[in-house]
């Protein structure tokens, strides 16, 4: 990054153009906002010269003090390079302050007429800062330094052009209306006496073209525009990627000639809905759903996690020997609809993967969906719908169990990167994409579950500490339908899991009327002093979190019952007549750790239905899946 501070002359005489993304915001700093107090600043500055002018000094010690005349600083512009032909006008994207630098030249430009009109000496150097010499131009527009976005660059050449425009029909512009405004200020501040002070308006150029000072932020090609805007804007305000990608993507398109208002219809206004301007995440992690776009598109075009924080520099570098701008505008329209699908902003073509879809986006598996995007952008013919369903199934599979084991997340994002390189390359070859998928998610260090770990994890983890609510409901709630689709002689029914309640069936607080039994079947009354009443009381405080005691309940449980002995419990789990997980424990005489161990393998059982295994998976490539 270059970042310097430069007089106007230096940034606006060389041969240079400086073009305004075409889809950027209005033009809109005003009069009252922006305008007057800008002028007041040049008219402070410029009276600043002017003292010094007046001292009386001979040249030398005249330019010596001119130098040490305070500048007035405008801020900071933020500029990356575009590709230009060898020999012509340098080209700079601004990718941050336009509203500034397109209020300068208008500044510029209406002091030029009023140096004009005075034949001043000024009048050529301060033009040059407007327009670039005729005989380095080779089409129309190459001789605007500024070059404004599309929608306004048919009124630019009158807003700036000589002569003063009277144009009735572009007189209302807000760039005529500026331009107007400055060459009145510039008039009224040169005037004394009723006539135009030649000193006063040489000041006033002077002062606009050595005193007045951007500071210029040239990016390189590693640079990230994202980071850097939101450090000049303390973070407050942090610039969106997308939309640093989309002034990429446009000027690109513009540079190529292409229809942008076609492409931009075609391709991009669906983004301008309310559904993309939503934020998602929480806290630090909190994004606009077209920045998650963004790096969902880009970790599937690259094969490698895209880093959130730098997803413009990473776009950027992509697109710089990628596919054609419609080409790549058509890839980010394919993975939108995708990412829509996923999120069920579209609907889902199969219960099967809304139910998955549902559960990963439920648990916030962010990491994972590149890989689901980018198998929903597969045609059908290379991957059709049963494939689809178990590359699906595998990944939830494969995220669930490891969450109900107590796995770690860190490292999912290269994880599913990398199943996803290696789901392309098999793309590419002809190869199974679901059996790829499958397979690659075994590899390298973060395990699917084993058979043997689920069981484990349901018998001894205490899943109650361990987990959110939301996660229990939706572990319960799951096995729950299982059990009422495998169950013929249940009726199907629609049951809303989220809004249920979970239930301890031995509370949490038994020790009053959940006396502790020995292995003799004798009750073992509460001493701190007896090891035996010790040990007995530490696994049952274990026992009553872990999976096999906790359960679903609706809103007509009678929670004045919850802390009661069995006998006064068990007659409220029988009238829950809804929910298919709670008729065993209604049927259970009695309630003990016992009949929390055997509850716990039944749920576990039921779980690795729900999420089979790798090998159960690979073996229905052959077989239907079941629906559920």
């Amino acid at each position: 990054m270059d970042a310097k501070t430069y007089p106007l002359q230096d940034i606006l005489k060389p041969e240079r153009r400086y073009v305004i993304p075409t889809f950027q915001r209005d033009y809109e700093w005003t009069l009252d906002g922006q305008w007057r107090l800008l002028f007041e600043d040049l008219a402070s500055t410029a009276d600043r010269l002017l003292e010094v002018r007046a001292g009386g000094d001979d040249s030398t010690k005249l330019k010596a003090k001119e130098q040490a005349v305070s500048p007035h600083f405008l801020g900071a512009i933020v500029c990356a390079g575009l590709p230009f032909a060898t020999g012509g006008v340098a080209l700079r994207s601004v990718i941050d302050g336009q509203q500034r630098l397109t209020t300068v030249q208008l500044l510029i430009r209406g002091l030029a007429d009023v140096l004009a009109e005075t034949s001043s000496e000024r009048t050529k150097s301060v033009r040059r800062m407007l327009f670039n010499p005729d005989d380095v131009v080779e089409s129309p527009e190459e001789i605007y330094k500024l070059w404004p976005r599309r929608r306004d660059r048919a009124v630019w050449p009158t807003a700036v052009g000589e002569p003063t425009p009277d144009d009735s029909t572009t007189a209302g512009h807000l760039y005529l209306q500026a331009r107007r405004f400055f060459a009145d200020a510039s008039r009224d501040y040169a005037t004394a006496d009723d006539q135009i002070d030649p000193a006063r308006l040489l000041a006033l150029a002077d002062a606009l073209s050595s005193l007045f000072k951007l500071v210029v932020i040239d990016l390189d090609d590693n640079d990230d525009a994202q980071v850097i805007f939101e450090v000049l804007n303390g973070r407050q305000t942090p610039l969106s990627a997308i939309d640093l990608v989309k002034n990429l993507l446009f000027l690109r398109g513009e540079l190529a000639e292409d229809d942008v208002e076609r492409l931009y219809d075609t391709y991009w206004s669906h983004f301008d809905e309310d559904w993309w301007k939503e934020t998602v995440g929480r806290g630090h992690a909190q994004r606009g759903r077209r920045d998650v776009l963004l790096s969902v598109w880009l970790t599937a075009a690259t094969g490698t996690e895209a880093n959130v924080g730098h997803l413009y520099r990473e776009a950027r570098a992509y697109l710089a020997d990628g596919p054609s701008t419609e080409e790549i505008l058509k890839q980010l329209r394919t993975f939108a609809n995708a990412y829509q699908t996923i999120y069920e902003a579209l609907p889902v073509e199969d219960a099967r993967l809304a139910a998955a879809y549902r559960n990963i986006c439920a648990l916030d598996i962010t990491t994972a969906i590149p890989l689901l995007a980018w198998l929903r952008t597969i045609p059908a013919e290379h991957l059709p719908l049963e494939a689809h369903v178990r590359a699906v199934r595998a990944v939830e599979s494969w995220a669930l169990r490891r969450t109900f084991v107590g796995s770690q997340t860190r490292g999912y994002g290269s994880h599913l990167a990398r199943v996803l390189r290696e789901g392309k390359t098999a793309a590419e070859a002809g190869a199974d994409i679901a059996d790829t998928v499958i397979t690659q998610l075994q590899n390298g260090s973060l395990s699917w579950p084993s058979e043997a770990e689920m069981v484990d994890a349901f018998q001894t983890r205490r899943f109650y500490e361990g987990m959110s609510q939301m996660r229990l409901r939706l572990l319960l709630g799951s096995i729950d339908h299982l059990l009422r689709v495998e169950d013929a002689r249940e009726p199907s029914a629609v049951i809303n899991y989220d809004n249920l309640q979970i239930e301890h069936v031995m509370p949490q607080s038994w020790q009053e009327h959940w006396p502790l039994v020995d292995e003799a079947g004798h009750t073992v009354p509460p001493n701190p002093s007896d090891p035996v009443w010790v040990a007995l009381s530490a696994e049952r405080a274990r026992a009553v979190d872990r999976i096999g005691n906790l359960t679903l309940v609706t809103g007509t449980f009678n929670q004045g019952v919850s802390n009661l002995g069995w006998a006064d419990k068990r007659p409220e789990f029988e009238q829950q007549k809804s929910l298919v997980i709670n008729y065993p424990v209604a049927r259970s005489t009695e309630w003990s750790e016992d009949a929390i161990r055997d509850r716990s393998a039944v749920l576990a059982a039921a779980a690795m239905r729900v999420w089979p295994s790798p090998d159960t998976l690979l073996q229905a490539a052959s077989q239907p899946c079941p629906s559920g």
